[in-house]
Formats: C-alpha cells, sequence, structure tokens
C-alpha cells in the first residue's frame, strides 16, 4: 500500500554546528535540526559535537518537542567502516528520528544496527529524478534530499510519480560550484577531502591567470589585484519561493551553515519560519508578499555572496566575480545571556543585560535587539565589565562577560544585538 504524503505538512530543518546553534535554530523557529561528529558528518570543522553532547542537544529537541536528525554522510573508504559500525552502537541507545546518509555501504550499516529509524537521502547522493528516488525508496530510504540542481518541474514529476518518498531541498545557503558538492578542488589543492567533511573551500579564492613562455595555461593561487573569484557562486535564496516547493510536493525546506554564526542562523530561520507560517495560514497573496519583502530585506543585511534561486528554474546559478563576498553594513555584535536587576557602582540599575561580546560596543552606540518576535532599536547607556566596573568598550574574541545598561527592558536571553557600520569617509 502506497504512502501518501500529506503536503499541508510543513517542517523547516536548520543546521547545528554545536549544541549553542542547536537551541538558536530551535528558539527563532526550526521544527527540526540536523548535526553530527566530526568523523561522519560533512563539516568536519569548527564542529565540536561530541558523543555526548549529541546525547544532551537530542535530550534538548524532545523537550521542546522538536527533531533531531543524525548526519552520517560522508563517502566512507574501508578505513571508516569500523568506526562507523561503533557509532551507530552508540546510536541505537539514543532517540533520533532520522540519519541522513549518503553511502551505499553506510545505508546498509544502518539498516542492520537501527532498523526502527527512518533513514534520509543526503543531498550528496545526487538524486534529481523520479527513478533514482523510487530505486532509493526502495532500498528502505523514507526521505530523499533532491540534489540543488534539481528543478521546480522535476520536483513536481518526482512528487507526482514517487509518493511515498517524502522530498527534502535546500532552500538557503552557500552553493558549491562543483556538482551536488562533490568537489575535488580542496582534495588536490590541499589535502583536504570535501566528501569527508574538509572542505578547505578553494572556490572561494582570489585567482589570477598566467600565460608561461610556452603559452600553457596556468592558475596562479596567490592573490593578486588583478584576480577573479571565478569560482564563487552565489548564495542560494528560494525564500519567495517557497509556496512553489510546497506546491511541487517539498515536505521539509533545509537551510545550509553548519559553519555560520549563531546570528546568521538566526536571522535566516527566522526569515523563512515567517514566510512559512504565513503560508500554512493561507494569508492573502499580498500579505505574503509583503512579509517575503521584509524578511528579504534583513537577509540582505546578513554577510552574504549575493543571492540566486540556484537550478530552480532550470537556468545555470549565477557567480560572485568582483569579490568574495557582499560588503555587509551591520555587523553582530553580541548576544544577550541573561536580562537581570545588578547593583553596580553602589547603583542598581533596572535595565541590565548580561552579554557576550562578539565585536565591538561602545559606549553610546545605537543598537538593534534581534528577537524571535522583532527587532528593537535601543542605544547603550553604559558598559560594565564581568567585574561590574565601567568600561568605555567590550570587545569580541575574548570570551568575557559584560554588562550592558539599555533604555529597553524585559529583553529576553537569546537575543542579539546588532549594529549598523560607520561609514567612513
Amino acid at each position: 500500500m502506497k504512502i501518501i504524503k500529506n503536503n499541508n505538512t510543513i517542517e523547516l530543518l536548520a543546521p547545528a554546528g554545536n549544541a549553542e546553534k542547536l537551541k538558536y535554530a530551535f528558539e527563532y523557529g526550526a521544527d527540526a535540526v540536523y548535526a553530527g561528529v566530526p568523523d561522519f558528518s560533512l563539516r568536519a570543522r569548527i564542529n565540536d559535537f561530541t558523543q555526548k553532547k549529541l546525547e544532551k542537544g537530542i535530550e534538548y529537541a524532545r523537550q521542546r518537542g522538536k527533531k533531531f536528525y543524525i548526519t552520517l554522510n560522508i563517502y566512507a573508504h574501508n578505513i571508516h567502516l569500523k568506526q562507523a559500525e561503533k557509532h551507530l552502537k552508540f546510536l541505537e541507545k539514543l532517540d533520533i528520528d532520522g540519519v541522513i546518509v549518503s553511502d551505499p555501504g553506510i545505508l546498509t550499516l544502518i539498516k542492520k544496527y537501527l532498523p526502527d529509524v527512518d533513514i534520509h537521502l543526503s543531498t550528496q547522493a545526487n538524486a534529481l529524478n523520479w527513478r533514482a528516488v523510487k530505486f532509493w525508496g526502495e532500498q528502505g530510504v523514507k526521505r530523499v534530499v533532491l540534489a540543488r540542481e534539481t528543478t521546480l518541474k522535476e520536483i513536481k514529476e518526482i512528487s507526482k510519480k514517487v509518493p511515498e518518498v517524502e522530498l527534502e531541498y535546500f532552500v538557503h545557503g552557500a552553493m558549491c560550484m562543483s556538482y551536488s558538492g562533490r568537489c575535488i578542488l580542496s582534495k588536490w589543492m590541499t589535502g583536504r577531502s570535501a566528501n569527508l567533511g574538509d572542505c578547505a573551500q578553494p572556490c572561494r579564492w582570489k585567482y589570477a591567470t598566467v600565460i608561461d613562455s610556452q603559452k600553457k595555461f596556468e592558475i596562479d593561487l596567490e592573490e593578486d589585484k588583478n584576480g577573479t573569484y571565478f569560482f564563487n557562486s552565489k548564495d542560494l535564496n528560494l525564500l519567495a519561493h517557497l509556496d512553489d516547493l510546497r506546491k511541487a510536493g517539498i515536505t521539509s525546506f533545509k537551510i545550509e551553515g553548519r559553519n555560520k554564526s549563531v546570528f546568521y542562523l538566526a536571522v535566516v530561520v527566522r526569515a523563512y519560519r515567517k514566510v512559512l507560517d504565513a503560508i500554512s495560514k493561507k494569508l492573502s497573496k499580498k500579505e505574503i508578499r509583503k512579509i517575503i519583502q521584509e524578511e528579504q530585506e534583513e537577509l540582505n543585511k546578513l554577510f552574504h555572496r549575493g543571492y540566486t534561486p540556484g537550478f530552480l528554474w532550470g537556468d545555470e546559478p549565477e557567480h560572485y566575480l568582483s569579490d568574495s563576498h557582499k560588503k555587509c553594513s551591520y555587523e553582530f555584535v553580541g548576544e544577550v545571556i541573561k536580562n537581570k536587576k545588578l547593583k553596580v557602582e553602589s547603583e542598581k540599575i533596572e535595565s541590565l543585560i548580561e552579554i557576550k561580546s562578539h565585536n565591538a560596543i561602545y559606549e553610546n552606540d545605537e543598537i538593534e535587539i534581534i528577537s524571535p518576535d522583532g527587532n528593537y532599536a535601543d542605544k547603550v547607556v553604559k558598559i560594565y565589565d564581568e567585574n561590574k566596573k565601567s568600561v568605555k568598550s567590550a570587545h569580541g574574541g575574548q570570551n568575557k562577560i559584560h554588562y550592558l545598561e539599555i533604555r529597553g527592558k524585559n529583553i529576553k536571553s537569546m537575543s542579539l544585538l546588532r549594529k549598523k557600520l560607520r561609514v567612513l569617509k
């Protein structure tokens, strides 16, 4: 008997590069997260998940009524198999919602050790036609994360032909210039394999061409003022096309970015949450367009490489050739740990927030407070260090706590602070 998908079900799936990002993803609207330990995940660096931290993360997700998917999507060599079996034996003890896999050999191990856990096929497996999706479904795969190269027309046909398999699709984040991320440049140039989660991102480097005396074409890897970022794809952004994807058969909308900051993650998740909620509530097209426009303005304020709809309409994605990224006019300066009333320098302050600073904050700075509910303009009245002594500034990179006296009250923990960068004349 075929299982017919419920296309009214919408899941917003966010990356969790570490335990802190996991919490921010849920706080700003994600229904589920994906994460894994470095050895088996395609994000080996800037990933501090251990088995113990995974266990705690899954417990946190359960407390919030959220889902947790484990990434085990490397392309394994023989040397990885014993360690993978050991890891799967550990995962047997956990209450996980699914495992994301690329390699058929790893898939057979998952079926052996986790027979009751849903298997999701990674985008790395390059599924972009209905026969491929049907094949994987017959191997026990419940959900296929379609290759980024899949067009909207193809998604519709896949959903119609194979309704028993759930479809997931990337809607936001970095694009790889190689086919579905299966790139050899990093391994070739640096010895770090992208297919084992250790990409050095040579596609973001600046290149210059060199013609030697024999007129052979070479690549100069040193930066040059006449160089070009000719591999540098723009970032994927499908905020305006979520309803098209939903109608086509996508039920899980995936955000890329396990290596990005909590600020980036929060703003992106919140933007997609608001648009998906508007679609679910069946607001008018005019109301939805207004929300899309407002949230797109928020996305424009983030660090990005320009935006592209990717392959959705069948075209080749654009590349950003003039630089490695767009110049950002806003800076992430801190995250709110607590809102408390404290006595500092013999004075009781009513609206004092404890923060972890990420970039420089000065007295009298105009700041913007970012929360799951919205943005709020404010001003830094005074700054105190961890000893509650008055200071003129707080700086990131020192792993220190500071306290800010601001005008607003009742600022929630896990709110974020940004400020507009000064334009030098």
